[in-house]
């Protein structure tokens, strides 16, 4: 098979190419030490960055972050270190391009891993992209975190909520993500109680439209006063009160919101009742019997 000028384009692409200082270029890594790490670059001569020159984030390890076969965009800052090689500085770049890069994070409500490298006032400290964030002691957890020092050295998942590339100020979030996570496990439980469901509860507030009713398991739900008793009542505390146990029938579960009936509940287990009264009477056995055997039922005998 003939060769052609085709199969040197990307040869004779990389001999026309010109590379200045303050460049942005990529490079994919051949070699890692401790000291530098040497990129391929595509060019007559290769790229090395210094060690110092890789990150600002004060947990990078050169020789754990860095494999060969990585692509990595580095600053041009001399195109002769005295051996030959271009001098470049990933820290530099990514000062530029990180801000980008978080910028889109934050429109794509990305979730991303973070370990907390420092504790400082109210807040700690983590490292995205190189760059340095802030973690507000508020949006650590679901509830303000007293203790700081309890989150040094441990990964966190947040997402970003404030990019300014001109103040140099990024601030993540955790709490966003847990809030996300406590209203999915909320709504699952929700939707697995059945509509028509009689359930047990305890009146933990009263409000002038109705009482809300603690089910249990991180559960509540409204009995609207329309739906506490059978006489119309101007006000939920004529009739209830808090701490009171009551027993409430599921009406639905629409939007992750449980609406109770007291109402419902006491027509039904009426209702139950009389059911159970009429099946012994329709027995055909004498009224003599019936009772006995409801008697012996109700354990009065």
């Amino acid at each position: 098979m003939e060769e052609t000028m085709k199969d040197y384009e990307k040869e004779l692409e990389a001999s026309f190419r010109k590379i200045q200082e303050g460049d942005v270029i990529q490079g994919t890594v051949i070699d890692v030490n401790e000291e530098e790490v040497t990129l391929d670059l595509k060019y007559y001569t290769q790229g090395i960055i210094k060690a110092a020159d890789m990150s600002s984030d004060p947990g990078f390890s050169i020789l754990t972050d860095v494999q060969a076969g990585d692509v990595i965009e580095a600053t041009v800052v001399k195109m002769d270190d005295g051996q030959g090689n271009i001098l470049l500085s990933k820290k530099e770049a990514n000062e530029v391009l990180a801000w980008d890069v978080l910028e889109g994070y934050k429109e794509e409500k990305k979730n991303l891993s973070v370990k907390v490298s420092e504790v400082v006032n109210a807040g700690v400290v983590a490292y995205l992209e190189g760059i340095r964030g802030f973690i507000p002691a508020s949006q650590l957890d679901l509830s303000y975190v007293e203790d700081l020092e309890a989150y040094k050295g441990k990964t966190l998942t947040v997402r970003v909520i404030t990019v300014d590339q001109e103040k140099e100020k990024l601030v993540l979030s955790a709490k966003e993500i847990l809030k996300e996570q406590q209203k999915e496990e909320h709504d699952h439980k929700v939707a697995m109680i059945v509509p028509g469901t009689i359930l047990e509860g305890t009146v933990e507030s009263l409000q002038p439209y109705g009482a809300f009713v603690d089910l249990k398991d991180g559960l509540s739900g409204l009995v609207h006063i329309s739906q506490i008793c059978q006489r119309r009542i101007k006000k939920p505390s004529e009739v209830l009160k808090v701490g009171d146990k009551v027993k409430v029938k599921v009406l639905n579960t629409n939007d992750g919101k449980i609406s109770l009936s007291m109402k419902a509940a006491e027509e039904q287990q009426a209702e139950e009742v009389e059911s159970f009264d009429t099946k012994q009477f329709d027995s055909g056995e004498s009224v003599g019997t019936s009772l006995g055997d409801l008697f012996a039922k109700l354990g009065l005998k």
